[in-house]
């Protein structure tokens, strides 16, 4: 099974910005869906930013939509997530995960195959 492994992540002032990557360990691993979670207080894992194979219009959280950029490489089988005007509120362990085409809902946990070990992205005021 391809390993995700992310990078990028660090500690920023608010307003700053940051790039996540993920990349998968196998060129040849070409997910169908690809999304970004990190968990928040009382949930498992919060849905960030996902997007599709071949699709130009990516989903995003409300609270990132308009600061968070997600784009994909599919030759590279890798993801990233431009993250700008970061707030302290952004903290948090950002995991990239993978879904086939069976994905029902964004946000569903259990519906990807393949995570990363996170990244730590800290803001500070």
């Amino acid at each position: 099974q391809a390993q995700l492994v992310e990078s990028g992540g660090g500690m920023v002032q608010s307003g700053g910005t940051l790039r996540l990557s993920c990349a998968a360990s196998e060129r040849t691993f070409s997910p169908y869906y690809f999304a970004w979670f990190c968990p928040v207080p009382g949930t498992e894992r919060e849905f960030v930013a996902g997007i599709r194979r071949f699709s130009s219009t990516p989903s995003y959280a409300a609270s990132v939509k308009g600061r968070f950029t997600i784009s994909r490489d599919n030759a590279q089988s890798a993801v990233y997530l431009q993250m700008t005007s970061l707030q302290p509120e952004d903290t948090a362990v950002y995991y990239c995960a993978a879904s086939g085409p069976r994905l029902n809902n964004w946000s569903n946990v259990h519906d990807y195959e393949n995570w990363g070990q996170g990244t730590s992205v800290t803001v500070v005021s």
